[in-house]
């Protein structure tokens, strides 16, 4: 597996000059990013076939080296994929008198979504067999699906292209007719008033992709007519639209990253006028339910950093009127809370791991769920009743499958529902372990890393390490289980999850710790995590490998500068690396409304920051470590250029004769391919880099 075994790609250099701050940048390969209409047109300009053959010569390098290693993936995809019950179904849940299901049937790429009336044992209703909907499609997603309250219509929403930007249509469940109606442009989510005949939605801006407006479409009336009724125009900020449990309020939120705002109208009235709950101010966030006649607010106000629990009178909402009902510690970060008639369920973090706490409203108990192992992750999920006493959660770790579980809160039994099955026989919990290490930062900070390894694995200097991280967003990678990565474990690769600053791992401070002016101890806490590992004989620099994608993929451009010794082979996957180019253009999606993660590099100081850390600007003439770096073509959240423009940059000043391979999916976006086993495909080419960098191509 060398790269002298074919021709690499070579991209053409067209300098362009970049100017700001006084500072000048000289980018070469700025002629490689296409617009929207661009990539889409039947009739190809010449930039856009140039761009499109550049790839694609890429894609052909990719196939020429990986060539001897296509028999093997096929057959660690179809490893994967014999573990996985291809005729799976969800646990159903219940909301409005009807049981929902999503099920898969044998060989089929994607779910149907179901519904029985009343009883688990009434005839089944298909409510959409995606896979019809998907022939003709090289990418195809539905999803969004909403339920109008008298049980009769469905919006749905579908995306064929990968970018995000969803296409609204009706089904009527009596008749089957799908309705004319389409509403292009949209998130794809969208909220049924109380009539059964209003809905609203957000349409995204059509360049920048930002969630910027809130329609009311009512039925059978053209989309050309629907009322806006509410404009985000801070480009700063986006917003959405939901409804509370109670069904009592639609709600519009807009959102930035560190402050929120809230407004309400009785769904009852949709034509009606939203009131205001509390504005916006800098620095103040806060998400709202509704429980009886108070709003409840999961809210730092107050500089409650780890976030607490409010309430305030419908009547009376602005902040004044907020008063406690968990107070903030500093030791513990409330995630979420879910309200049902006679309880309050908190999901909480302690030291990193997850606490499910239940508490009634008359106070006369308060408990957490009892969690035993060392590292695990569980969540709260799919509650949609309010009048009930059971709860339902997903349990999982490193080790343990997958749970679903319904826990009775009055009586505190608990019925398991579904554990996942891992099939082909071969697999038994008790043939692996995981571990918690604390690895010291350079500036004295503890980070955790989860491992997971089989138990016959030997730990030393030649003992294989794949180190994954994100640390951005204030993203916590749960501790869960994967039936793909026994894989890896099976072929004596050790699997590390670090948990760096730019998580809430450790609470909010963990994030704004690893953000901003801080982003650089995201960097550092990953190389610290990988030197403690290589210094405690988990491995070697020769046998350690890292991975991460979007924000992630920034993470191993950054850390690929800094310290590319460290590794033997890196994935980057749809990787955020042309940062500071990226974060002067307000035309590119999502921009503006990063500024509160990196900073506004408008402004010098900001500027500077990131421009000393951004993977594409800090190429340099060194050696690098074996690299593959994937992108979609229409990606959205990360454009297809950045990883392009990195690697030719890479390809151009690398001093060294390791691997750079670049795969462009040229009908996927920032999620991958849209069918299940499309996906586990692409694991499978992942996979066999690290395996084939290791020898270890044997089933």
């Amino acid at each position: 597996m060398k790269s002298s075994d074919a021709k690499q790609p070579i991209a053409e250099k067209q300098p362009v000059k970049l100017e700001k701050h006084n500072d000048v940048r000289i980018d070469n390969y700025f002629w490689m990013r296409l617009s929207d209409e661009q990539k889409l047109s039947e009739v190809k300009d010449e930039q856009t076939q140039k761009v499109i053959d550049y790839l694609e010569a890429e894609n052909t390098y990719y196939d020429k080296i990986t060539d001897f290693s296509k028999t093997f993936q096929e057959e660690l995809f179809e490893e994967m994929k014999g573990r996985i019950k291809e005729d799976d179904s969800s646990v159903p849940y219940k909301k409005n008198g009807y049981y929902y299901i999503t099920r898969f049937e044998i060989g089929s790429q994607y779910p149907i979504y179901s519904r029985k009336k009343g009883d688990l044992n009434a005839e089944e209703q298909v409510i959409f067999n995606v896979n019809e909907f998907a022939k003709g499609f090289d990418y195809y997603q539905l999803g969004g699906l909403n339920i109008s309250s008298d049980n009769k219509l469905a919006v749905f929403a579908t995306d064929t292209v990968s970018r995000r930007q969803y296409f609204l249509r009706i089904k009527n469940l009596e008749t089957g007719e799908i309705y004319k109606d389409i509403i292009d442009n949209t998130t794809g989510g969208s909220v049924w008033a109380n009539d059964n005949k209003t809905f609203f939605y957000t349409k995204k801006n059509p360049v920048t992709l930002r969630s910027e407006k809130i329609f009311r479409h009512v039925l059978g009336t053209p989309a050309s007519e629907d009322v806006e009724v509410y404009h985000e125009k801070d480009e700063t900020f986006g917003t959405y639209v939901t409804k509370s449990k109670s069904e009592k309020y639609i709600i519009i939120g807009s959102y930035s990253t560190l402050s929120t705002e809230a407004q309400y109208l009785d769904a009852d009235n949709p034509t009606g006028a939203f009131t205001m709950l509390q504005e916006r101010e800098q620095d103040l966030e806060y998400n709202v339910a509704h429980y009886k006649d108070h709003f409840y607010l999961l809210t730092n106000k107050d500089n409650a950093t780890n976030f607490k629990l409010m309430k305030t009178s419908v009547d009376k909402t602005t902040k004044e009127n907020w008063v406690d009902v968990i107070p903030h510690r500093e030791d513990t970060l409330l995630e979420d809370f879910s309200i049902f008639k006679d309880y309050l369920v908190l999901e909480e973090r302690t030291n990193g791991l997850n606490k499910i706490r239940i508490k009634r409203w008359d106070e006369t108990e308060d408990y957490y769920l009892p969690f035993d192992e060392e590292t695990y992750a569980a969540n709260v999920y799919g509650n949609p009743e309010f009048d009930t006493d059971v709860i339902r959660y997903s349990y999982n770790s490193f080790t343990t499958p997958s749970s679903v579980i319904d826990f009775n809160m009055d009586d505190k039994s608990k019925d398991i529902k579904k554990e996942q099955e891992v099939l082909g026989g071969k697999f038994d919990k008790n043939n692996y372990k995981s571990e918690r290490v604390w690895a010291t930062a350079r500036d004295g900070k503890k980070v955790a890393i989860s491992l997971v390894y089989h138990k016959d694995t030997k730990l030393d200097e030649n003992t294989p390490l794949l180190q994954y991280a994100y640390g951005s967003y204030g993203y916590t990678i749960p501790d869960s289980f994967s039936t793909t990565r026994l894989s890896l474990l099976d072929r004596g690769f050790v699997y590390a999850l670090a948990h760096i600053r730019g998580s809430e791992y450790l609470g909010r401070n963990w994030y704004d710790d690893g953000k901003m002016l801080n982003k650089k101890n995201t960097f550092y806490d990953f190389i610290d995590c990988s030197r403690f590992l290589i210094d405690h004989k988990y491995t070697s620099a020769k046998h350690l490998y890292a991975m991460g994608g979007s924000a992630g993929g920034l993470l191993m451009g950054a850390i690929v500068n800094m310290n590319p010794e460290l590794y033997n082979g890196i994935i980057a996957a749809v990787p955020f690396v042309d940062v500071i180019s990226t974060m002067l253009d307000d035309s590119i999606p999502l921009t503006t409304g990063e500024y509160d993660e990196w900073g506004n590099p408008n402004e010098k100081e900001f500027y500077d920051y990131i421009k000393s850390y951004s993977p594409y600007d800090q190429v340099e003439a060194k050696a690098y470590p074996n690299m593959l770096i994937t992108t979609g073509f229409h990606d959205s959240q990360v454009q297809y250029w950045e990883p392009a423009k990195w690697v030719a940059k890479l390809r151009e000043l690398k001093t060294d004769n390791n691997l750079l391979m670049l795969h462009t999916n040229m009908e996927a976006g920032h999620g991958g391919a849209s069918g299940r086993f499309e996906a586990l495909k692409e694991t499978a080419k992942d996979y066999t880099f690290f395996l084939a960098l290791e020898n270890k191509l044997k089933i």
